[in-house]
């Protein structure tokens, strides 16, 4: 509906069906003028716009706002309208990213408005108001994403570059829409609005004007707001590598204890658990939680602490410099740091099937969230493995798919799967498990159609119909990076404790008086935790709790003198082996 439409008669406020609309109470918004000021307002004012930084926080004390997308745009509609006792805003406002929509005054009124950065500490320090506002934002995060709000990404789904624009939106939790050129008919008609070569794709619209052509991850993550570089010889207490479970757990309690904490990661904040789309057995949360839920709340708490989180930022070496230790980044900058955890996780091990690498990212995923979801809909999918992740992916899929094939390698469901999500595997009506097989062939022109599975035990093979291939087959750490620089297992995770002393370089250790604390690496003040640990449980819980450990290590560290063996030479410093 446009702005015209809305002046032949009232507009009616929004329902709060998903819990994302709630309304403040007269005792909240009291408690709230203490820290704002009262406004009035006129119809037709734009309180904010998308792709610009929210300043304030609003709650409506009178008069009606719409909010909208693509706003004065040939595509503009409605997304919810608010009245008295309802606050505008989504997550964005709290984690410092730039609006996805527009709030327009649709009938004049007063409002309360409070500055960002004074909303942040009170959602901190108030749990109960500060629970109703981060609920009402996931919701509408995840609201947008439905809707396919925000920016745009126009490109072919055979392009590298478009698979990687999509993942790094998904795994950030970007709201966006992916315009395939092979498929959709609109984007015909935007290459030649904005005079787009096809071979200058893929290319990101944003706010119906920008244009950016294959931008890299830095970019796209700068167009949004999201913190990305570090500062030319920034210096830290702690510097985390990895944003899962195990680095935010680590931010937040290094911050929380005073440290100067930086955390980085490559991609996304979230790791392998920010794509899980239920965890049922993480404690404190009987009715289980999703993995994007867990880590935005985990990322709110770093931020309320004084952690700086930047993503994407990818580190290439370590170097021992004096006392401390100076981290390098594939763009060129460094940092300076104290300590450093290592928690950068896992990936996932790839399918080794002829023909699949042409269909990977176009219907073979190695994460079910809810976009690869929405582009299966009401299709039959297969997913391969028999761990948690692979049974949390079939129920999820499951709503959403005509039903689902669980291709187990092995013969028992429950050898590496949690008995209680065996037993809703097994009671799904959609899915159908299918233990000792394997898929040894992927046939489909542009995208998957079938698939060939072979029974292991007998060697039976037979033809499965299936729009999309979602594989959880295990994982292999990201530490190329860390070879040579400290000690490795055979499988490339990273030796902490009694495991790295056994090939730590003695002359390294013995000036210290000790050897590696518990999660400590062969590297004094270097330590590991969550999945890219060898020996660690892979776990969330887990995880978060190496994390919170991995600080208290570091305390110890702190307090103990002569952390390091300079190694600097005529040259500077250089990199150190553990072995």
């Amino acid at each position: 509906m446009s702005a015209a439409q809305h002046k032949n008669g009232a507009i009616h406020e929004t329902p709060d069906r998903y819990g994302a609309f709630p309304r403040l109470t007269p005792e909240q918004l009291q408690d709230l003028t203490v820290h704002g000021e009262r406004r009035r307002t006129t119809e037709g004012e734009v309180l904010y716009r998308e792709g610009e930084p929210f300043r304030e926080f609003l709650a409506i004390l009178s008069g009606t706002v719409e909010i909208l997308q693509d706003h004065g745009g040939p595509e503009e509609r409605r997304v919810a309208v608010h009245g008295p006792g309802r606050f505008l805003g989504e997550l964005g406002m709290l984690e410092g990213q730039a609006a996805f929509d527009t709030a327009v005054v649709r009938e004049a009124g007063e409002i309360l408005a409070v500055p960002v950065e004074r909303q942040r500490t009170l959602v901190g320090r108030d749990p109960v108001l500060g629970d109703l506002i981060l609920r009402a934002y996931l919701g509408r995060r995840y609201l947008l994403i439905g809707l396919g709000a925000g920016f745009r990404i126009l490109g072919s789904c055979y392009s590298r570059d478009t698979l990687r624009l999509r993942e790094f939106a998904a795994r950030n939790r970007l709201p966006h829409r992916w315009l395939d050129l092979e498929r959709d008919k609109e984007a015909e008609s935007l290459l030649r609005r904005f005079s787009i070569r096809p071979e200058e794709t893929p290319v990101v619209l944003w706010k119906g004007e920008r244009v950016l052509r294959n931008p890299s991850n830095a970019e796209l993550a700068r167009l949004i707001g999201l913190p990305t570089s570090t500062p030319k010889a920034a210096r830290c207490d702690v510097m985390v590598v990895g944003a899962g479970p195990a680095g935010l757990a680590a931010a937040v309690y290094g911050a929380s204890d005073g440290l100067t904490t930086i955390s980085v990661d490559a991609v996304a904040t979230g790791g392998q658990a920010g794509t899980s789309s239920r965890i049922e057995n993480y404690l404190g949360f009987p009715s289980g939680i999703s993995g994007g839920e867990l880590i935005e709340r985990a990322v709110l708490q770093a931020h309320k602490f004084g952690a700086r989180l930047m993503v994407p930022a990818q580190v290439d070496r370590l170097v021992p410099q004096d006392d401390e230790y100076v981290v390098a980044f594939t763009d060129g900058s460094q940092a300076r740091a104290g300590a450093v955890v290592l928690a950068s996780g896992v990936r996932y091990r790839r399918l080794e099937v002829p023909g699949i690498d042409r269909l990977e990212g176009i219907s073979v995923y190695y994460a079910a969230t809810v976009h690869e979801a929405s582009l299966c809909e009401a299709d039959p999918v297969a997913v391969v493995g028999g761990g948690n992740s692979a049974g949390q992916a079939a129920l999820f899929l499951a709503n959403h798919a005509s039903g689902v094939h669980l291709l187990v390698r092995g013969g028992d469901l429950n050898a590496d799967m949690s008995r209680y999500l065996v037993d809703q595997v097994e009671r799904h009506p959609k899915i159908e498990v299918r233990l000792r097989t394997e898929v040894r062939g992927v046939s489909g022109k542009e995208k998957l159609e079938s698939l060939i599975v072979e029974d292991n035990a007998n060697g039976e093979r037979r033809t499965l119909r299936a729009a999309a291939l979602f594989v959880f087959i295990g994982a292999r750490p990201g530490t190329e990076w860390l070879r040579g620089v400290l000690a490795l297992d055979e499988k490339g995770f990273v030796l902490t404790g009694a495991d790295a002393q056994a090939v730590a370089d003695e002359t390294r250790w013995d000036p210290l008086g000790r050897g590696p604390l518990l999660l400590e690496t062969s590297l004094p003040g270097v330590f590991a935790a969550g999945d890219v640990r060898s020996g660690s449980v892979k776990r969330v819980a887990s995880a978060t709790g190496e994390g919170a450990m991995a600080i208290r290590l570091v305390h110890e560290h702190r307090e103990m003198a002569g952390n390091l063996v300079r190694t600097a030479g005529p040259e500077g410093p250089r990199p150190v082996t553990g072995r």
